[in-house]
Formats: C-alpha cells, structure tokens, sequence
C-alpha cells in the first residue's frame, strides 16, 4: 500500500488531539471500525471516547489537514455495540484504500509498540525516545526503531511468456509473482536470483526494479523487479511452491487483488508483452 496523497507523517502531535481525529485502534490485530458489515468506517477519536475506547496513542500525522492517531487496545476485548473488530485483509475493497493504507501503517507501529516494552539487549523497561519514532532502554539506552523486513518479488520473462507460481497458502488457481525475503548480508538482487532459483530451479538476469510497497503482514517492504529468464528447468520446490507454469500474457490464471503490488506488476508487463 502506497503513502496516500496528502498524508503528511508525524511522530508528535503539536497540540491536544481533537476529537474529529480519525482513530486507527488495534485489538490483536484486528482493527476497530464503526459502520455496517458492508460499509465499514475508521472512527473519531471522540466516538471512541464515548464508547470508553481508548488505549496507548501514537501520532500518526494528518491527511488532508486531519489528524491521525493509532491506538493500541487490550487483547483480547469485546467493543461496544456499534462497532466490530475486523482484520485489515478483510477490509480491503471495503475501506477506502487511503484509509486502509494509514491502518496498515497504524498496524505496524502498534505491534513494534507492543513487541519493544522491554530491552532486547539487557531486558529492561523501554520508553518513549523523545523528539522520534524509537525506544529506548532506561538501563543501558539501546535505542530500537520500528522494524522493516525487505523482501523482494521477480516477475520472470522468457520472451512473452511470464512466469508465474501459486503457493500452497493461495486460494486454489491463484498464481503470482515469485517472492521471498531478503537474509542478513543479501543484496535485493542476491535475493532475487537465490529465491528464485530455489523456488522454482531457474536461473535469471537483467534484472530491473519496478516499485515498491509497503505490506503490513506485519512488517515488510516488498521490493518488486522484473527479470530475464537465463536457463535451468522448471522445478517447483513443492514445499512452498505447489505449481509454476509459463503463461501467455493474454491467457493469465486467476491472480492477486488489485490493491497488491503483484497484481500491478503482472498488469503491467502482461500488457507491454501484449503491446510489443
């Protein structure tokens, strides 16, 4: 998900946080949300209130001029009527994708809240790092910032066929784009021609960035590339790849939802073989 336009990103609010605020508010991880089953909506800070809703703050900054705050909650919890919890997978296409963009980032950051109360080094209490995103230990001040995980996604080409693979957790037909993430020492390129070679038994080159994506599932920045196919046959693990087959760029299998940077990959290079 992409940094909606007109979000502005702030760690500390300038003033009392109004009322009008709209509340991103995590449970685990679900999300709370007003509205009905099929159109849900991201609350104020002040209906929280209300409710008796209300948890550890932190800022997210302001879209369009409207401030944002996530809020983490008790795990488990039961909200009042008028609200539900629901997961952000399950609010896709449901929630304006601006919206959903600030939960997944309000996600990330209530989660590396929960996850850093305590010193990873001595095990002391943490707190607050004034003046930015971090924690820091109030014995030996390691400072711990909010975790990214990189991971790379190859969309294979062999002239105009695209290589694509459907994962034993997919819906069944459903193919993507190969993905792994990226270990300690790798390059982006070292992860790409690795993971790929031992997904599916092919080697690549020419490799070419195409974008990039936040995914907070729960943590990753998912760095997308396309590559050449350069040889090898094609052998699915079968430990986390079922099937891979080389499609025709106007005969492609059921594939990711819209709002994932795999469906906007496999989109576009489909339609430049299709042009060319």
């Amino acid at each position: 998900m992409h940094t909606p336009q007109g979000f502005v990103a702030a760690h500390a609010v300038a003033a009392p946080l109004p009322t009008t605020a709209l509340a991103f508010a995590f449970s685990g991880d679900k999300m709370v949300v007003g509205g009905s089953d099929t159109a849900p909506t991201v609350p104020t800070f002040g209906e929280l209130q209300r409710a008796g809703i209300d948890g550890m703050r932190h800022f997210l900054g302001e879209l369009s001029g409207t401030p944002c705050v996530a809020i983490a909650l008790a795990n488990p919890m039961s909200v009042p009527d008028g609200f539900q919890l629901a997961g952000l997978r399950a609010l896709f296409f449901r929630v304006p994708e601006p919206l959903l963009a600030i939960g997944a980032r309000a996600f990330q950051i209530v989660e590396w809240d929960r996850t850093h109360r305590y010193c990873g080094r001595c095990g002391a209490p943490t707190r607050e790092k004034e003046a930015e995103r971090a924690k820091e230990c109030t014995v030996c001040g390691y400072v711990a910032y909010p975790r990214v995980s990189p991971a790379m996604m190859a969309l294979v080409t062999r002239g105009r066929e695209l290589l694509l693979a459907r994962a034993h957790r997919f819906p069944p037909g459903r193919y993507s784009a190969l993905a792994g993430v990226v270990e300690p020492g790798e390059t982006i390129e070292d992860c790409i021609r690795r993971e790929v070679k031992e997904e599916v038994g092919v080697d690549v080159d020419c490799l070419r960035y195409f974008a990039s994506q936040s995914w907070a599932f729960p943590h990753s920045l998912m760095i997308a590339f396309t590559a050449e196919y350069a040889g090898g046959e094609l052998r699915p693990d079968g430990r986390e790849i079922a099937e891979a087959r080389w499609f025709a760029p106007d005969a492609l299998p059921d594939m990711p939802p819209s709002l994932s940077i795999a469906r906007r990959l496999i989109d576009t290079i489909a339609a430049r073989l299709r042009a060319g």
